[in-house]
């Protein structure tokens, strides 16, 4: 069996699960991105959910809580290629949740 080298990124993430951010491309731990799905509407359509605790039924997207990264998303339409859902994609309650995110973090940033 042929043994390879971990750099040392690899091995300080070892047995952390990695996921790549649908907006910006990069890789991160899961415990720094949310999870996203698509939850169907009665009136057809999809709504997109924030899944913090990560428990919700469904394929899920992996996002920065980063809004540049939110909106490249949408820009590049990652969303329903991630998600594998056609059809609208209602994004308002994951732009409300994205955007607390940021002030909170920006809140307690600050001294």
């Amino acid at each position: 069996m042929v043994q390879r080298e971990l750099s040392a990124s690899t091995r300080a993430r070892a047995g952390k699960p990695v996921r790549t951010c649908i907006g910006c491309r990069q890789k991160g731990l899961a415990a720094d991105l949310l999870r996203v799905v698509a939850r169907e509407r009665e009136s057809g359509g999809f709504v997109l959910t924030p899944d913090p605790k990560r428990r919700l039924p469904g394929r899920g997207a992996w996002l920065h809580r980063d809004p540049r990264c939110l909106s490249e998303a949408g820009r590049r339409r990652a969303f329903g290629r991630a998600l594998r859902v056609s059809g609208s994609l209602d994004s308002s309650e994951l732009d409300q949740w994205v955007d607390g995110a940021e002030i909170s973090t920006s809140v307690t940033r600050t001294p």
